[in-house]
């Protein structure tokens, strides 16, 4: 298959290198991928302002891949770049985001730049997944990449996921032969502690710093969450259309208009 990469922990972080390389094994791989930090971007675009893009050479990010390209821009950029422009011409069957440096589960996913990167590919009519790694400080990305791998290789993934849909998909830590299985999940009750840390530049402004650590005991059975915690591999099939269709009924008979 030919199969498009990016991420949003920018083109020289380990997860897409380990990701690219082990896809690159039996598929064709095309790399376009931020030059920097993107996290937590959202599906934000650069729209008011040039969108730099610049070759990367394949032999500093994998031997295998048919080309690879860094943009200035945010994930949903590089997704909707690759597709309309760096590589309009190639008829991508797959694209994979990730892997990501952390989770991405329940509300993660309106901020997470590697959702978002697979989303805009599903919008502009490629089937798509978002691939996590439940740890901020393991190095096993090699482990979660060959589950990757073997996952679209053992899978019609092209036909299998639903139009207007994509895969969210996070990896346990650890070596592949910890892993307690698959479950395929829902969103979970993901939420944050949050605090502003407020600081002091040298010249005296004012300015904050948002920290936060999630929450715990929220996940129960079924959810996202709850399978990471019991060292499952979770797929969550997830969809843009955020539409409250239960409450349309109920506002139409309720509201004065």
């Amino acid at each position: 298959m030919k199969i498009l990469v990016s991420n949003d922990d920018g083109i020289w972080a380990e997860g897409i290198r380990a990701l690219a390389n082990a896809l690159s094994k039996d598929h064709e791989v095309y790399v376009c991928a931020p030059d920097r930090e993107r996290s937590a971007t959202g599906h934000s675009m650069s729209l008011h302002k040039p969108l730099m893009v610049s070759f990367a050479k394949t032999s500093d990010l994998v031997a295998n891949a048919k080309a690879a390209h860094m943009t200035s821009g945010t994930p949903a950029d590089c997704s909707k770049v690759a597709l309309g422009a760096l590589f309009k011409d190639i008829k991508f069957d797959l694209m994979v985001s990730g892997i990501n440096h952390g989770p991405n589960l329940g509300i993660d996913v309106l901020y997470s730049g590697t959702v978002s990167a697979a989303m805009e590919a599903m919008l502009l009519g490629v089937p798509a997944i978002a691939t996590s790694l439940y740890s901020y400080s393991s190095k096993e990305f090699d482990d979660a990449a060959e589950w990757i791998l073997d996952f679209v290789n053992n899978n019609d993934l092209p036909n299998l996921i639903p139009k207007r849909s994509f895969l969210n998909i996070n990896i346990p830590p650890g070596p592949r032969d910890k892993y307690r299985g698959v479950e395929i999940t829902k969103l979970g009750n993901r939420a944050y502690e949050e605090n502003y840390e407020e600081r002091q530049d040298p010249r005296g402004n004012k300015y904050f710093w948002l920290a936060g650590a999630p929450i715990e005991g929220l996940e129960v059975d079924g959810t996202d969450g709850y399978a990471l915690l019991n060292h499952k591999v979770s797929i969550t099939p997830v969809r843009f259309d955020m539409t409250y269709y239960d409450q349309l009924d109920e506002l139409e008979e309720q509201l004065k208009l």
